[in-house]
């Protein structure tokens, strides 16, 4: 299903993704040296229940999870990166975080992530992937706008995450959004330009870069969810909620 929201609607998507983006820097800056990964999904619940909004992940089963997702937040360390379920673990200093928030209000959602080195600590190899996944994103969102097709944005990513010497994972990428979390049309982060389906105003997509330092190949963690990557190196993930408007794209999840 590819959806086109109306007027009305894509003002709630500006709602949601203000929330999303709120909630997500509001971890951040919680998330420390010492910080149990159990009390992040914890505060993004609080925040989102005193929004009077709702988790797209608690109910979230699909195909490739182990039942319900059963938290309100994707917590991946290191090399996790993923799908990644809150587990009792206290971050160290210089833990790559990934925190990874999906939510709904007024039936629509909008879905964030972002990356980044936990303590004083940072790992040059880690500040340049998360960097590398920031502009891929940025790449991907320029290219945005209505007439283009999947393919420029999918090119657009890859380009920039191959260029930084990362191989690239076809496995899971961007997607629709809109009256639920995961809609066609399927954003792979790499492609052939002019390509896929033709975008509108009114779409909303989430583009999601992501990478592994020196793998392509995902392992799935004992917990069914969480995705690694297959040599134990480190990852990183960064993603924004767009709404293709008649000038181009409107970035839904930027901090305000």
């Amino acid at each position: 299903m590819i959806e086109i929201l109306n007027t009305t609607e894509l003002a709630q998507a500006r709602e949601t993704g203000a929330l999303v983006a709120h909630i997500l820097q509001t971890l951040k800056i919680r998330s420390t040296v010492g910080t149990n990964l159990l009390d992040i999904d914890r505060w993004a619940e609080i925040m989102i229940i005193e929004a009077g909004a709702q988790s797209c992940y608690v109910d979230y089963a699909p195909s490739f999870g182990r039942g319900p997702f059963g938290h309100s937040i994707c917590t991946a360390v290191n090399d996790a990166v993923l799908h990644a379920l809150p587990y009792d673990y206290t971050l160290a200093d210089g833990d790559l975080l990934t925190l990874d928030l999906a939510v709904s209000k007024g039936g629509i959602a909008a879905d964030s992530a972002i990356s980044f080195v936990v303590g004083g600590s940072k790992p040059p190899e880690s500040i340049a992937m998360i960097s590398a996944t920031e502009l891929a994103l940025t790449a991907g969102i320029a290219a945005a706008r209505p007439g283009a097709r999947i393919g420029d944005l999918s090119h657009a990513i890859g380009s920039v995450l191959s260029e930084a010497g990362y191989s690239v994972n076809t496995e899971f990428g961007g997607h629709g959004i809109g009256s639920t979390m995961h809609q066609d049309p399927h954003v792979s982060n790499t492609g052939r330009p002019g390509r896929g389906y033709k975008l509108r105003p009114g779409l909303l997509l989430a583009l999601e870069p992501w990478v592994m330092s020196d793998t392509a190949e995902l392992v799935t963690d004992a917990d069914g969810w969480t995705l690694r990557s297959a040599t134990g190196c480190r990852t990183a993930h960064s993603e924004h909620t767009i709404a293709i408007t008649d000038d181009g794209a409107e970035v839904l999840t930027l901090p305000r």
